[in-house]
């Protein structure tokens, strides 16, 4: 099958504006008629069924959590992008566009990237009519920071929950549209495979979470929108229950897995304490404003912080490495996040980590106290050689911003960030890869789209900061709505799609089939003793570096440890009950299978970029080393039985508007 991405014709910024004026339209008569499933309601999800259901579309929407509101995007917190330009500071949608294709190292889709700066501005829009609290300035316009990777202030933000507050906007949405019957809320319910009937889309089988019945569904288009698979890693900043499931059933029936390589490993992070943990704790993106990062000059202090014999305040300003700041001066502590997460680790590979394990760096604070204190003495006209004046003052303002996530740390490590520095150290966040979707959404099962963190399309090899929760609520308010009727203006005259066709006993056979293996497998082991495995496997051959050796190794060992799974797993309680370890175990085998793709993506590409490093391709900075000639292509899998025997199609990148250059920092 050949990778068609339907991109419109014409100048790059007029593409989408001009698309939308010629496509098929659905008259709002039959809008009644038509029925379309979302599987997800975080930003993604929840903006699409809100839009859909407003515009007169019947919606199912199902999530596995027990209300929209648990969705993970609740937990993203610096804020969301837009080329609005308030600061006057030189800001438009091409810096935007140009800034997001550079920073994904140039293996993004300059069309999708385009539209998306382009909606940008909307975004902001409709969700300040919502009641979103974005952060004001003292005259009441919209306040801006700054995030890694660009030089403009335009970033907008409610303190540090900014995913909270967006996701309560789109809740709210959902809410008016499920009082007036529009959206069919489906709370605790698990897509487990999507029915393909004649090469379309047309329903999903789900298992209800509570009494563990399989049902079916059936609708004339089925839109993905569940998140990524940061959790193949087991730690991350996922929440706990974030899975490829969905995304992968799609797989298999005949939507190409896109880039799985390209993974986001976050720099700021609360650093790993021991194997007890579950997942890892984010501290926001938002923080490198403010905060310095460093690590001691010499070693020794070094060691002695790890003993508690000093402490990072006892260290001289002189005797301080702000590495970011002497490697990348022209970004600072705002480098984009994979090459902060590498100079982190070339930091602490190299023996100046600063906790017991050797593995985190100091974000620190001081600074910033005192120059935003002094700065408020002098607007108050006080004395800005108090000492003691100007740190309440600073500590004050800093507290405004960022208290929320000062909290969170203090709680969680039992440090005053505002006196100790906090420490932090990468953790995977974020997948850039996922199901290859062309510019209308769509995946390459006819009728089955997929959309945010779950599709590959704007973000090449690495996402910038504050870029998620645009991309989630750009797909779902202003992109998906106008594509899928275009699609689904053929289906006017079909008909409710009956649940009782051939493909749908087949689907479901197929689900109840794999629930009764895993229920009726007596193994000893627990799921979690697969997941962690995995996850080990993962970081250590498939993480930060990679290499050909290592990759080679990762595969193999999955495929062993896959195999052991389906033997030796063991799955109390019963199916036909609320079961989370059922639920885990039906998403740790689809990790097992997603884990052995991604080491092959990431073993074929033989070059450094984004969140992709490989060791043997890199500068004699240590810095990525892209092959444009040979790689500057999507790498879109199918599936053909097992992940060893996936197929790679290519989906060549064609820049027209952006000229290719080593990507600099410096």
């Amino acid at each position: 099958m050949k990778l068609d991405s339907k991109i419109p014709n014409g100048p790059i910024d007029k593409k989408w504006s001009e698309y939308k004026d010629h496509i098929s339209l659905v008259n709002p008569a039959n809008k009644r008629n038509i029925d379309v499933i979302i599987v997800g309601t975080g930003l993604a999800g929840g903006s699409a069924a809100a839009t859909l259901a407003e515009l007169g579309y019947n919606v199912k929407a199902f999530c596995y959590q027990d209300s929209p509101r648990r969705a993970h995007s609740i937990a993203a917190q610096g804020g969301i992008n837009a080329s609005k330009n308030y600061q006057g500071d030189g800001d438009s949608v091409h810096r935007l566009f140009y800034d997001t294709v550079k920073g994904g190292d140039y293996r993004a889709r300059e069309a999708n990237v385009h539209r998306l700066a382009e909606v940008s501005e909307n975004i902001i829009d409709q969700c300040v009519a919502q009641g979103v609290p974005f952060a004001r300035e003292y005259g009441g316009l919209l306040d801006n920071r700054s995030f890694g990777g660009v030089q403009v202030s335009r970033t907008f933000y409610a303190k540090g929950q900014t995913g909270q507050q967006l996701l309560l906007g789109a809740y709210s949405a959902m809410n008016r549209q499920i009082g007036r019957g529009k959206i069919k809320m489906y709370n605790r319910h698990e897509m487990l495979d999507i029915v393909v009937v004649d090469g379309k889309a047309r329903g999903i089988i789900a298992r209800n979470l509570i009494n563990g019945k399989i049902e079916r569904h059936s609708a004339h288009a089925v839109v993905i929108a569940t998140g990524g698979y940061g959790n193949v890693f087991f730690l991350s900043t996922n929440a706990m229950g974030s899975n490829v499931t969905a995304a992968w059933k799609a797989h298999k029936r005949g939507a190409y897995f896109a880039n799985p390589c390209y993974t986001q490993i976050h720099p700021t992070c609360i650093p790993v304490t021991g194997d007890h943990q579950s997942k890892l704790t984010l501290m926001s993106e938002s923080l490198r404003n403010d905060g310095r990062i460093w690590v001691p000059k010499k070693k020794e202090d070094a060691l002695a912080i790890r003993e508690g014999k000093l402490k990072p305040t006892q260290i001289a300003e002189a005797d301080r490495d702000y590495y970011l700041e002497r490697r990348y001066p022209s970004f600072g502590n705002l480098v984009p996040r994979d090459v902060a997460s590498r100079a982190a680790k070339e930091r602490c590979d190299a023996g100046y980590g600063v906790n017991a394990t050797g593995e985190a760096v100091y974000l620190d604070f001081a600074s910033a106290i005192e120059r935003y204190g002094k700065e408020q003495a002098r607007i108050q006209h006080l004395d800005e050689n108090d000492a003691k004046l100007v740190y309440k003052l600073g500590r004050d303002l800093v507290e405004n911003k960022y208290g929320n996530l000062f909290q969170m740390y203090e709680k969680i490590v039992d440090e005053d960030p505002y006196v100790t520095p906090m420490m932090i150290y990468p953790a995977v966040h974020y997948t850039m890869g996922g199901i290859w979707v062309d510019y209308n959404l769509m995946t390459t099962i006819e009728g089955c789209y997929c959309i945010g963190e779950a599709n590959f399309s704007d973000h090449g090899a690495n996402r910038l900061g504050a870029s998620a929760l645009m991309q989630g609520l750009g797909d779902g308010y202003f992109v998906l709505p106008y594509t899928i009727g275009d699609y689904l203006s053929q289906d006017i005259r079909t008909g409710e799609i009956p649940t009782d066709l051939p493909e749908f006993v087949e689907a479901e056979k197929n689900v109840t089939g794999m629930i009764d293996h895993l229920m009726n497998n007596k193994g000893t082991h627990s799921v979690d003793y697969f997941h962690k495995k995995l996850g080990k496997i993962m970081w250590d051959k498939v993480g930060m570096a990679r290499n050909a050796n290592g990759l080679t190794e990762a595969m193999d060992e999955i495929a062993v440890l896959r195999e052991e799974f389906y033997k030796d797993v063991r799955v109390s309680g019963s199916a036909d009950s609320f079961n989370q370890e059922l639920e885990k175990a039906l998403r740790v085998a689809d990790f097992l299978e997603l884990g052995e793709l991604f080491a092959k993506d990431a073993l074929h590409r033989e070059e450094s970029c984004g969140g992709h490093f490989r060791e043997e391709h890199q500068t004699e900075d240590g810095e990525a080393k892209r092959d444009d000639e040979n790689f500057a292509y999507v790498a879109a899998w199918e599936y053909k039985g097992n992940p060893r025997e996936s197929v790679l199609h290519k989906e060549d990148l064609v820049y027209e508007n952006i000229k290719l250059v080593t990507r600099s920092y410096k």
